[in-house]
């Protein structure tokens, strides 16, 4: 869908949507009265747009750490002939969220989650034996800064400004320390898949669990105060959004400037998500910020304004050159036990009868 296909209510919509998808009983009557419109309006150009895959998806937004979940950042190696293949094997995956190939000797870069009970590290090794990969490096989080993508349609907005962060370790680390009961992972399942885009979408979610709407949003708004639910919200293929540049921004700091920095950091509108990494001898980048632009000009000036607050001096500006995959996990099905046993990392289910 070319951009200029977007008008200036599809632009507030999608800032609207990017933001905080309603949670209620006419969440699209809620959202037409923001913007002016009906509520048909606001369906059919909400339809429109994910048709057109400007939106790539309506849903809830968990944190894959506190629903019990491993989760890391991965950097492989391989030579440039065997790229192809080693990210078409990555891709199988269903733990596999993010796949992209970067500018960098580190070329090709995921996120990898597996199951509760799952192990993380048999799985990376698992998956290193059958890409083919050179050099495999987990770059696991060690503190969260800042996740969370909401990019500016309307063009209005200083891309150097700062913001506090919607979510963060201080969230993350309070679910940790909430279990899921029964009626969460319900609740998680419900809400999880994109939404139907009808007058109550919500009624059929959660029908599909057996729950009553009210009871949905009680449990909903209880997985958000406990830090599990991070939003309900749009995510937009970023290019067909308009916005062509995706920077990985990497840092070395010294550890002990390392929590300072990265809020610091964090603070900037412009960036997605901020973490702090490990470091090994090949990689001494401890700092993460992501960065979307709608060209890489945008990109480089937030990085510069970076650079300038913070006083950092040894950075590198890693570019996504092609995007092998990009979706979200779904938690609390079969898929990735069935993965994990058809490659001997789990009983199957004969096995373990």
């Amino acid at each position: 869908m070319p951009i200029r296909e977007i008008d200036a209510v599809d632009q507030e919509l999608l800032n609207q949507v990017q933001a905080d998808f309603p949670v209620d009983h006419a969440p699209f009557a809620r959202l037409a009265e923001r913007l002016g419109v009906t509520e048909a309006e606001a369906i059919e150009r909400t339809r429109r747009l994910r048709e057109r895959r400007v939106i790539r998806q309506v849903s809830a937004i968990f944190d894959t750490r506190s629903l019990g979940y491993q989760s890391t950042l991965v950097a492989m190696r391989f030579a440039p002939d065997q790229l192809e293949r080693g990210a078409a094997i990555i891709n199988e995956h269903p733990g596999v969220s993010h796949n992209y190939r970067r500018n960098h000797e580190f070329n090709l870069w995921f996120t990898l989650a597996t199951p509760p009970g799952g192990d993380i590290d048999a799985t990376l090794q698992k998956l290193h034996e059958l890409s083919g990969a050179v050099v495999t490096r987990k770059l696991q989080t060690l503190k969260l800064f800042k996740i969370g993508v909401k990019l500016d349609m309307t063009g209005t907005k200083d891309v150097t400004r700062q913001e506090d962060p919607d979510y963060t370790g201080i969230q993350r680390d309070m679910a940790l320390a909430s279990p899921l009961s029964e009626l969460d992972v319900r609740v998680i399942r419900a809400v999880q898949d994109d939404l139907p885009l009808v007058p109550h979408p919500f009624e059929e979610c959660a029908r599909s669990q057996g729950l009553s709407e009210p009871q949905l949003f009680d449990g909903m708004a209880d997985l958000q105060r406990r830090g599990h639910l991070r939003r309900v919200a749009a995510i937009l293929h970023h290019r067909r959004a308009g916005y062509a540049a995706n920077a990985m921004a990497v840092w070395a700091v010294p550890e002990e400037r390392a929590e300072e920095l990265g809020r610091q950091m964090a603070d900037f509108a412009s960036v997605s998500h901020c973490y702090q990494r490990p470091v090994y001898p090949d990689w001494r980048f401890n700092l993460f910020s992501m960065i979307h632009g709608r060209k890489v000009g945008d990109c480089e000036k937030v990085v510069e304004a970076i650079q300038q607050a913070t006083g950092i001096e040894d950075y590198a500006v890693l570019y996504s050159t092609k995007e092998y995959k990009k979706t979200r996990v779904r938690y609390f099905t079969r898929e990735l036990e069935e993965w994990e046993a058809a490659h001997g990392l789990r009983p199957t289910a004969a096995a373990a009868s």
